[in-house]
């Protein structure tokens, strides 16, 4: 694939997922989950689709669900963040903050490789645009802080920790399939 071709996915990609985190998110402020759940699902088949380690993505989104129910259930469970359409199971990470979960899985491995080595800016980059997105969800009425301060400090702190994770399995996971092993021994020769 050519550098523009590249870069032309890539912004497409992006489109795509800020298109799918409003979609969900808004679901779920209008007690509508399951619209944003299905714009979340087709967004990630696309770049699952595009994906050129399809292997490496698939356990990637699977980590992050594994995460994301622990992570969110703890937050919902503190009473921390008080989740729109929160799902059958009360104090349970709802299925829609779920879906966002897998939507950003499949944007760790290639889209953000610029992040891969550097566990600091990472954690950053986590820390900032974690507590971020929770408070834009907030603002647009899927979830609720009973105590903002506590909530964002909380939601810095973990998102700190839980970025540079996920990059870092990104990392192995990319290097531990067939298709990444080929990529690394091609990039080595060049």
């Amino acid at each position: 694939m050519s550098g523009a071709a590249r870069a032309l996915r890539l912004a497409a990609g992006f489109v795509l997922f800020q298109g799918a985190w409003f979609a969900c998110v808004i679901g779920a402020a209008r007690s509508q989950p399951a619209l944003g759940i299905a714009a979340v699902v087709a967004v990630v088949a696309i770049l699952l689709a595009w994906s050129t380690n399809r292997i490496a993505d698939v356990r990637l989104l699977v980590l992050a669900l594994a995460i994301g129910v622990v992570w969110d259930s703890f937050l919902a469970r503190t009473g921390v963040v008080e989740y729109a359409s929160p799902g059958p199971l009360p104090h349970w990470a709802p299925a829609w903050i779920l879906a966002l979960w897998a939507l950003l899985a499949v944007v760790l491995r290639e889209p953000m490789r610029w992040l891969h080595a550097r566990p600091l800016l990472a954690a950053l980059v986590g820390g900032t645009g974690g507590a971020m997105s929770y408070a834009a969800a907030q603002r647009l009425g899927a979830c609720e802080f009973p105590d903002p301060t506590v909530a964002l400090a909380l939601l810095g702190a973990g998102w700190a920790l839980i970025m540079p994770v996920l990059l870092i399995a990104a990392m192995r996971f990319d290097r531990a399939s067939p298709i990444g092993q080929a990529g690394s021994n091609l990039e080595a020769r060049a």
